[in-house]
């Protein structure tokens, strides 16, 4: 009994398959709508990082993920520039339930694609003239664990509210 509980355990995994088939920038954009002034200004600058994952079906257990990161740096009320970068990925994902395979697609997919990002804003602001920028790691098990909390108190309150209507 156990070998065969072992035994489908080792088909399962040998079934699932995570692939990353292609990595590409989807779109990139730098502004910098107060220079040359920002470069005159005391360099104080106030950062604001904006996460946003996106999943696109492309086929049978073929994914694109978006993630897009959204930079803002400001000197006092006067935005010094604004990054944003989306970098995408193509993945063939085959054989996880489908719980299992969301938190691939809106974790394990953007925790794969975050460098990318990190790298080309780096890039970006360096070209752009301004001090070296370096993103900080995200845990992106925790964006995605706090997505499904909001996701679960949005649909809670849904029920909540038609069954007042009703």
């Amino acid at each position: 009994m156990a070998d065969e509980q072992a035994s489908e355990t080792n088909n399962e995994a040998a079934e699932q398959q995570f692939i990353i088939q292609k990595i590409y920038c989807k779109d990139v954009s730098f502004e910098t709508p107060n220079s040359p002034e920002m470069f005159t200004l005391k360099w104080e600058p106030q950062l604001k990082v904006d996460l946003h994952t996106a999943v696109n079906p492309l086929g049978k257990d073929t994914f694109e993920v978006v993630l897009t990161v959204t930079v803002t740096v400001k000197v006092g009320e006067k935005t010094a520039f604004l990054a944003e970068v989306e970098q995408a990925g193509i993945f063939n994902v085959v054989g996880f339930e489908q719980q299992q395979l969301d938190a691939m697609l809106g974790s394990y997919a953007p925790n794969i694609l975050f460098p990318y990002v990190r790298e080309v804003i780096s890039e970006l602001v360096n070209k752009g003239g301004f001090p070296q920028l370096i993103l900080q790691p995200v845990n992106f098990d925790a964006v995605y664990a706090q997505h499904l909390q909001q996701r679960q108190a949005q649909q809670e309150e849904g029920e909540s509210s038609s069954d007042a209507v009703h």
